[in-house]
């Protein structure tokens, strides 16, 4: 058994070394409960560290505390001191990565004097080094280039050249920092070559963001954009080869340079080209929320399997135009099982080559290309934060788009003031006894709409549409309030969000939706489940009011809404209402007893993961009513738009979602007038304007009108 938990814990290594963590996970766990048995306590004690490492890569940082902190006492009671020294490292990094650096620095200090007494001098080096690196963030300069200068030889001394160039880089910083840019310029260049020679691709990419940086703080935009261009393109090609559970931290960690790059792109006026790299990271985001891209290799073969696909692709759209004339019983299964082929080969071709992988979500398209694609009379704004970079002014920049346009406005922004406003002001909008959401609204109106305010005026639009993200994707744009004309934003246009700019969303619709027609009928499913906890008997009324509206409509509740009657159905209708519950968070939805990611139905949920084997090609709109999506003041994660970029992949043209709990009776006012206004001819933007305005007169806090938003295309 002792020698089980020893293989067990290196194979969990070697998973963890090839970013495996989750399997890694899976090892350690089943070497730890052996190693008690056995009673090795030293055993034990590493594989508590291997598991705190893991939740630590995985940015679980107290769970990772935990586990450091069982090790901890076992390797005192072993007297293990360069074990104990290890653990306390990490327990210093852990509270550095939460920003508690005084509390760094007392552990770090009491792993340095081990480190030194057992003669471990690489691990000496290395704490000398997060030593610097605390006194560094604490804004301490000349203490950390202390530090660094005495890791710095140790590094040297025991060949340690991936550290070498870590500590280098770090004393160029601190060199940039205090304004000394040629001398931050030649550590950066030693440090440089040191990262090639070991193979460090991540180190060898911040350190390209670094002098990118330095150049473009000493306006040499030129060399500012090759490298930071070079650092993009490397880290890029490793979130290729990223395990998916790690691709999201890897992308939070390595943002700052996308920033400084489009905000170098912006003042050299190469509007297209700053936007295609924000185009490109906007999509990376939603990809690696839905999990759905695993490349790994290149290979020869992918051509030839992308090929294949697409001929089946073909034959899969040539059988959904046939759907148009072609009333058969037969046609939607046909259709259903050559769907499930074609996704599932998009999904192992994806997994088995990056380069068709790209081709499915994220190579970067031509910005000629997507202008194109944007309704005539629909404004496309995407506001950018360009903030938190080194040596760079906190700014935002407006990409301002109309068909076959781009125009851009920036203007300087205190990062803070904003993060702490839209925290306020999203609990503000979701209580309807707190008055002060004006003011708060009216703040963030004059940082987010005033600016560029003339210049969507100028074009005339019949539609505003927003894409929303990082710490903006939660914030409802439309109540945002100018105090000058007393109007929330959505008393002046139609506002809708889109995911990003593609193609696909924006395709133009064929010939014979190319009129607006009348809606005439929806497939509508309430309160599946009608018993506590899950009762909603609001959405049974909401969805017997859409049939009430629309008598072609096809309506099931209760235990007749089930998943296979959905999957059976959802072809023959264009426009889908769920009025069940929902749960799009990180958590599962304890209150409702649904797990997260899930829809629920009468007879088995559905794990969003696999709504494109639904059949919503075709699908104008899927309304998801009663869904439970937490509305992150901590910004984290894509929420509400990454459960709208699944629909979007799995082809609903849009999707209409709540952003928050909502007001039974509101919303089946607002549902009520919606389809009403879409009977009469309406778009789907203006059916949702005219639906909240309806509301705004009855009740004036945004509680009531504000949380359904509409994701995706709003003809």
């Amino acid at each position: 058994r002792s020698g089980e938990a020893v293989t067990l814990n290196s194979i969990g290594k070697v998973h963890s070394d090839l970013g495996q963590k989750q399997k890694a996970l899976d090892f350690y766990n089943q070497a730890l409960p052996l190693r008690r048995a056995v009673s090795n306590r030293s055993g034990e004690a590493t594989t508590l560290n291997n598991i705190g490492l893991v939740y630590s890569d995985l940015g679980q940082k107290q769970k990772a505390l935990d586990f450091y902190n069982q090790a901890l006492p076992l390797l005192r009671a072993v007297s293990n001191r360069s074990g104990e020294a290890t653990t306390l490292n990490n327990i210093g990094l852990v509270y550095s990565d939460l920003g508690q650096k005084q509390k760094a620095l007392d552990f770090y200090n009491q792993a340095l004097p081990l480190y030194r007494a057992v003669g471990n001098r690489s691990g000496e080096a290395t704490t000398l080094n997060n030593i610097g690196a605390v006194y560094d963030a604490l804004g301490e300069k000349q203490k950390a280039l202390d530090f660094y200068n005495q890791a710095l030889p140790i590094r040297r001394a025991v060949g340690d050249r991936s550290g070498e160039a870590v500590t280098l880089n770090s004393i160029g910083k601190v060199h940039s920092d205090l304004g000394q840019k040629q001398k931050a310029l030649d550590f950066y260049n030693q440090a440089l070559p040191l990262l090639r020679a070991v193979g460090d691709r991540s180190g060898e990419a911040v350190t390209l963001g670094n002098i990118g940086v330095l150049f473009q703080s000493i306006n040499q935009p030129t060399q500012a954009i090759t490298n930071l261009e070079q650092s993009l393109k490397l880290s890029l090609e490793m979130r290729r080869g990223l395990q998916r559970e790690n691709r999201q931290k890897f992308l939070q960690e390595n943002n700052w340079s996308a920033t400084a790059l489009v905000d170098v792109l912006i003042n050299q006026k190469k509007y297209a080209q700053a936007f295609e790299w924000v185009n490109l990271f906007t999509t990376a985001d939603l990809a690696d929320y839905t999990r759905l891209i695993n490349a790994k290799v290149a290979n020869p073969e992918a051509q030839q399997s992308l090929d294949d696909w697409s001929r089946k692709n073909q034959q899969l759209e040539a059988l959904r135009q046939q759907l148009q004339s072609d009333l058969s019983e037969s046609l939607p299964q046909q259709i259903r099982e050559l769907e499930t082929q074609v996704y599932s080969e998009a999904e192992n071709i994806s997994r088995r080559f990056p380069e068709v992988a790209e081709l499915f979500e994220t190579t970067p398209v031509d910005i000629k290309n997507l202008t194109s694609s944007i309704p005539a009379g629909t404004v496309v704004v995407q506001p950018v934060l360009l903030t938190n970079v080194r040596d760079m002014p906190n700014n935002v920049a407006f990409f301002i788009f109309t068909k076959g346009h781009l125009s851009v406005i920036k203007k300087s922004i205190d990062p803070t003031e904003l993060n702490k406003l839209i925290a306020n002001y999203l609990k503000q909008v979701q209580d309807d006894s707190d008055a002060n959401f004006i003011e708060t609204g009216g703040k963030l109106y004059d940082i987010l709409i005033r600016p560029v305010e003339a210049k969507v005026q100028s074009l005339s639009p019949k539609q505003v549409s927003i894409i929303a993200t990082g710490k903006l994707r939660h914030l409802p744009f439309e109540t945002l309030y100018d105090s000058k004309t007393n109007q929330f934003l959505i008393q002046k246009y139609p506002v809708n969000y889109l995911t990003r700019i593609s193609n696909n969303s924006l395709k133009s619709p064929g010939v014979q939706n190319a009129v607006p027609r009348k809606l005439e009928a929806v497939l509508a499913f309430g309160n599946p489940v009608p018993s506590d906890p899950q009762n909603l008997p609001g959405a049974e009324t909401e969805v017997r009011n859409i049939k009430e509206i629309l008598p072609e409509s096809e309506v099931y509740i209760h235990n007749e809404a089930t998943l296979e009657k959905f999957r059976s159905q959802a072809l023959r209708f264009s426009f889908v209402h769920l009025a069940t519950h929902g749960c799009f968070q990180a958590e599962d939805c304890k209150k409702v007893n649904l797990l997260n990611n899930r829809l629920l139905f009468a007879d088995k949920p559905l794990d969003i993961a696999n709504a494109a084997l639904l059949g919503l090609q075709g699908t104008q709109l899927i309304t998801l009513s009663a869904c439970q999506t937490a509305v992150d003041t901590n910004f984290n994660g894509a929420g509400i738009a990454g459960v709208a970029y699944i629909f979007e992949r799995a082809g609903a043209k849009a999707v209409m979602a709540s952003l928050w709990a909502v007001d039974d009776e509101a919303t089946q006012q607002l549902m009520v007038q919606f389809y009403q206004n879409l009977k009469q001819g309406m778009t789907k933007g203006e059916a949702l304007q005219q639906a909240k305005l309806k509301l705004i007169a009855d009740h004036r806090h945004p509680f009531y009108w504000s949380p359904f938003v509409l994701i995706g295309d709003a003809r």
